[in-house]
């Protein structure tokens, strides 16, 4: 489950706070999904930063399956947002260097004793069949398409069975076609891993695919009826 209370975020600028968050407060369950839009600079990204360990609230508290991110030292932090948490950015931030196979397993190295990396790689392997890549393992980046590329993300955002996955603006970079394949996968992914999935988009098209849907605006969260 996850349980946000009362998030606040203000940022000290010359003429005083800027309030980005005040009061915000939700609950979700495992298998809840989630999209939150709102006009630029309302507070989304930051509201989602704060959500996976990112960046700390004013005030406010956020717990995980129980756990306060906030409460722990920064190195139990940084095993947490590992081990419980995915993330999915519009750019999908992959190491240019790396197979997509070998960009799947990167969040693992840190996590995975030598004595799974067997299965780990195998999982890395399930993971990117199941989102269509299995004849592009050993392809680096550059020889992807931006689908394709957001694909791998996806799939390196599950490789940890995380509790909660967190996307921000997931398909903003994509071409229709691209962006309703990579929702679909989204979607049907979050379903048999059964997560937490939590969106944030401008797009009316993405956030209508979901069964729960908010919007943020005047630093405070609303839900939006269907």
């Amino acid at each position: 489950m996850l349980d946000v209370s009362q998030i606040a975020k203000t940022y000290p600028t010359p003429r005083g706070p800027l309030s980005i968050l005040s009061g915000v407060s939700f609950s979700l369950q495992r298998g809840d999904a989630a999209a939150i839009m709102g006009p630029s600079g309302a507070g989304k990204s930051t509201l989602l930063y704060i959500l996976g360990g990112l960046e700390q609230p004013t005030s406010g508290t956020v717990a995980l399956d129980g756990r306060n991110p906030y409460a722990l030292s920064e190195k139990d932090l940084a095993a947490f947002r590992n081990q419980a948490i995915g993330f999915i950015f519009q750019d999908h931030c992959l190491l240019p260097q790396c197979s997509v196979l070998e960009n799947v397993l990167v969040p693992t190295l840190v996590s995975a004793p030598s004595r799974s990396r067997l299965g780990t790689e195998q999982r890395a392997r399930d993971l990117l069949a199941q989102v269509g890549l299995s004849d592009r393992l050993d392809h680096r980046p550059a020889e992807l398409s931006g689908g394709e590329k957001q694909r791998v993300a996806l799939a390196r955002a599950l490789i940890c069975k995380p509790l909660l996955l967190l996307c921000d603006e997931p398909t903003g970079n994509l071409d229709q076609a691209s962006a309703d394949v990579v929702a679909s996968l989204l979607l049907e992914l979050h379903r048999r891993q059964e997560t937490i999935l939590i969106v944030v988009t401008h797009s009316a098209e993405l956030a209508a695919r979901f069964p729960l849907r908010y919007e943020l605006r005047n630093a405070n969260l609303y839900p939006v009826s269907a």
